[in-house]
């Protein structure tokens, strides 16, 4: 058995004001995610100019913010957060939703994109191929906040986490960030020359996180006030499937659609 490495949630301190870790994850993904962006530009892979890129990110952030925490909201706790609506924005206690943000930057990536007249499917693929840089920093948070912790295991290397009990458990979110992040990134970066069809990466990225996401809740422990919605299914493998139809229709349909 490890010893979980505790770690102060707030990084610094500075009177009234807490940086906290899991803030610093957020922008340590976002300013990640924008320079891959920016060499993609300059590879001429992403076609747009450097105002448009500057746009685009902005649009990314505010979709990743608010469709995370939304989606949180409604998917994994709605009678909570109705009831204690300010709590809605206190995103700092952790409580966001890949799903949500995912949907959100779609969400915001088709509005920035129908404004300024840019190819959607084209750029989405160039966004999602580094997507997996915000979910590798965003695991490691949720290690540090010792939050989204795995099931009880035997195996060497489990840990007790606070509040999670006397029993050894699977560090799940460090699994996560391995897979969901390091694995995925390799993958995605190798295919971003080679699928140049619209929509092609972006059903790639969509069927590899799911399938990844499905076999890692195995490893985690559902929410204690959601469980298991029936048999051994959790909430995250029910929106991960929905995920995996779509991202399996994106590629499939990608074979109609002329090179960009």
């Amino acid at each position: 058995m490890l010893t979980y490495p505790t770690i102060d949630p707030v990084m610094i301190q500075l009177g009234p004001i807490a940086i906290r870790w899991y803030g610093m994850a957020y922008l340590a993904g976002f300013v990640g995610g924008y320079l891959l962006l920016h060499k993609q530009r300059k590879d001429g892979l992403l076609k747009m100019t450097e105002d448009q890129l500057g746009g685009l990110a902005t649009a990314m952030i505010l979709g990743v913010i608010l469709g995370g925490r939304i989606g949180y909201t409604l998917f994994y706790d709605p009678v909570y957060y109705l009831t204690h609506p300010l709590q809605m924005i206190a995103i700092w206690k952790g409580g966001m939703s890949f799903h949500g943000g995912f949907l959100g930057t779609l969400i915001a990536g088709a509005i920035y994109c129908r404004t300024e007249k840019l190819p959607y499917l084209t750029t989405a693929d160039r966004v999602c191929v580094v997507v997996p840089v915000g979910l590798f920093f965003g695991r490691l948070a949720n290690f540090i906040n010792a939050e989204l912790w795995g099931r009880p295991t035997d195996v060497p290397w489990g840990m007790i986490f606070p509040g999670g009990g006397p029993v050894p458990r699977h560090p799940s979110q460090l699994y996560e960030a391995l897979l969901e992040g390091v694995v995925l990134f390799v993958i995605m970066w190798s295919l971003r020359r080679k699928l140049v069809r619209p929509g092609a990466l972006l059903g790639v990225f969509m069927v590899s996180y799911s399938l990844f996401r499905m076999a890692m809740e195995q490893f985690r422990q559902p929410d204690a006030h959601i469980g298991f919605l029936f048999a051994s299914v959790t909430m995250g493998q029910l929106l991960s499937s929905v995920m995996l139809v779509l991202g399996g229709w994106l590629v499939y349909s990608a074979r109609r659609r002329n090179t960009a």
